[in-house]
């Protein structure tokens, strides 16, 4: 511990010579983006009028540490004694205390990576893209800035000028194609427009912020900020985040002359593109529930960004409501432990920090009362007025027949085709039942980045990893499916949808939800296509399934009772076979975890169909269940017409598929 500690006071050392050797003196250019008759800066502009650079500069500062007008979400001048003494939590400390050390964690996939005395950005540890664009969103100076607050160490606040300095210095716009690439993408530079206001804050009252940081300070932020709206990318979440930080950027730094620009820039992106982004259904188009969120949080971030600034009247009616209809859509599309399924890339989320989210949606929209009770976790408002519920226009299915932890909740999609992060996945599902979710998705693992980690992607994206149908273990080439029915009802919820999944290959999907306690699906491959045909279901990780080959079933064997039954009951041949699947919640986390497929060829342009049945049972043997086909029974035609023996009780299902 003490040789922490004397290494920190001599890094503290080095970097307090570093701040002196970097000082340069001030000049009448470093005010060229300021507007000096922007209120409050009358004593600014009187020094600079007179030639005193330096004084204005400290004016400036004096200013900022004054400003009351301005106010960031979380950070401020005045709230000191908000943080002091208090625990920034184990992870931003070790974050701080690493950073002193200049050892950076750029991604949490990841542990720490040394960047050396010198510091040396261009360092790629890992050939994993988002390390290193990650490395440029610089996450760790905001923990530095808690550290600071915390215990008034000035330590934290002389390494981050340093730092700040130094990435300043070692990574100017044009350097190389390949460092802009990863420095200069707009999005790593919206994310640093983001995080540095508040940083900026945190640090503003420390001796270590002097006037000639300060003009370094805004001069960087300005060359940052003005940088993004000539290099927008062209959509999806990334256009989304760039032009709301572009907007904060300007209503957080008022004073900038540029600032009027950013907010209208910004606006105006975020006008355009919530038409374009958002589906009649209240959901984004990239069909990622992570980044349908992240898209509501982008959305209301930049209507309070242009609330501080004044400017919100900008912001026409249908803004505000499509961010509610947004919400409304999460809602549906969410499990009772406030988790979505992991479709396109995305992941298990903290239930704690889910409420959050809605505790500051309920402020945006204090008259919802549905938003209301999930923000109170039941305790206000009220539920929603349905079970079922169809996002049609992003084919986001769910089957529900409660709202609690006791609930029995279907997730499934059958969509358009998305962007980036959709996979070839239609017709895949999660299934949750009390409390536990049976059949989570594959989730992503990595990104992008060599040869060897898309390698990796690209095994999590397969179609044979998702709840869904494939032809030779190829993936889909299409997705793009259609409804062809849904129909809701006490005792029977009922979906069709097709998929044009491969040449001349459709699949179609029927999930009959009975009794709202379990599911009849019923898969037909129609076309000319011939070749290998497997359904495949994917179980959690602890599920320890018991395989009957000769009943072609499954069942999960929970010692709390809550299990699950999985079926095939076509007559013709079909076989089961026993899988190995993987799982990852978290990026570059992954474990094994049990599957099965059901599998029959296809040697001609008949249709051959899979008749499989989804039972959550309590206790430890599963239920007896054997089919008996009617007389009208014609599953190739899509009319169903049979009876299912379930522990010696029958049930009739009838139904047209196609009507």
């Amino acid at each position: 511990m003490k040789l922490k500690v004397l290494t920190s006071l001599i890094a503290l050392a080095i970097s307090s010579l570093s701040l002196k050797a970097q000082q340069s003196p001030i000049s009448k250019e470093d005010f060229d983006n300021i507007n000096l008759t922007y209120p409050g800066l009358e004593k600014v502009n009187q020094s600079f009028q007179l030639a005193k650079y330096d004084q204005a500069a400290q004016e400036l500062l004096v200013y900022y540490r004054n400003r009351k007008k301005i106010r960031h979400p979380e950070f401020n001048i005045g709230d000191e004694q908000r943080f002091k003494g208090k625990s920034i939590g184990a992870a931003n400390q070790e974050k701080a205390d690493n950073a002193l050390l200049h050892k950076f964690q750029p991604h949490k996939g990841y542990g720490f990576f040394d960047y050396g005395k010198e510091i040396n950005w261009q360092l790629w540890p890992v050939k994993d893209n988002e390390v290193r664009w990650q490395l440029h969103r610089v996450y760790w100076w905001q923990s530095m800035g808690l550290a600071y607050r915390s215990s008034g160490a000035e330590r934290y606040a002389a390494e981050w000028v340093y730092q700040f300095r130094d990435w300043v210095k070692k990574n100017p716009l044009g350097l190389s194609a390949d460092n802009d690439a990863y420095a200069w993408r707009p999005l790593e530079v919206s994310e640093r427009v983001q995080s540095l206001p508040g940083t900026f804050n945190l640090f503003l009252s420390s001796t270590h912020f002097t006037p000639a940081f300060l003009m370094e300070f805004l001069k960087s932020f300005h060359q940052q900020a003005d940088y993004i709206p000539q290099h927008y990318s062209k959509e999806g979440n990334h256009l989304l985040f760039e032009a709301q930080r572009v907007l904060f950027a300007g209503s957080f730094f008022p004073e900038f002359k540029a600032s009027p620009f950013w907010r209208k820039s910004g606006i105006d992106i975020l006008n355009t593109e919530i038409t374009k982004q958002v589906y009649a259904d209240g959901i984004q188009y990239e069909l990622s529930p992570v980044y349908h969120i992240a898209s509501i949080d982008i959305f209301l971030k930049g209507y309070n960004a242009a609330k501080m600034a004044g400017v919100e009247s900008e912001f026409p009616e249908t803004f505000s409501k499509t961010i509610e209809h947004m919400i409304m859509a999460n809602i549906d599309f969410s499990f009772p432990d406030y988790n979505a399924p992991m479709f396109g890339d995305s992941w298990i989320a903290d239930k704690s920090g889910r409420i959050k989210q809605y505790q500051n949606w309920a402020k945006s929209f204090p008259e919802n009362e549905v938003i209301r009770y999930f923000a109170t976790e039941g305790k206000e408002g009220e539920l929603p007025d349905h079970l079922s519920h169809a996002s049609s226009n992003a084919g986001f299915y769910t089957f529900r027949n409660g709202w609690n932890d006791k609930s029995t909740v279907m997730v499934l999609k059958a969509s358009p085709p998305g962007e980036f992060h959709a996979q070839p996945d239609n017709g895949t599902f999660e299934l949750y039942v009390r409390g536990r979710n049976f059949m989570p998705d594959a989730g992503a693992f990595v990104y992008s980045g060599d040869a060897e980690i898309n390698k990796l992607r690209e095994q999590y994206r397969q179609t044979k990893m998702h709840n869904t149908l494939t032809l030779d273990d190829q993936n889909m080439l299409i997705t793009n499916a259609k409804r062809n029915k849904w129909k809701t009802g006490k005792m029977m919820d009922v979906l069709t949808f097709t998929n044009p999944s491969y040449k001349n290959l459709d699949h179609q999907r029927t999930v009959f939800f009975i009794d709202q306690k379990y599911f009849v699906i019923i898969d037909r491959a129609i076309g000319a296509a011939t070749g290998k045909l497997d359904i495949r279901f994917h179980l959690k990780e602890d599920a320890n399934p018991v395989y009957d080959e000769s009943k072609r079933l499954l069942y999960t064997t929970y010692g709390d009772g809550n299990n699950l039954l999985i079926q095939l009951l076509n007559p013709d041949k079909t076989t089961l076979l026993e899988e190995q699947s993987k799982v990852s919640y978290e990026y570059r986390k992954e474990m094994p975890r049990p599957a099965v497929a059901f599998q029959k060829q296809k040697t001609d342009a008949r249709t051959p169909y899979f008749i499989s049945v989804i039972y959550p049972f309590t206790g430890k043997k599963a239920p007896e269940i054997t089919i008996k086909e009617n007389t009208g029974n014609d599953s190739v035609q899509g009319k169903i017409d049979f009876e299912l023996m379930i522990n010696g009780k029958s049930q009739n299902i009838k139904s047209n598929i196609d009507k």
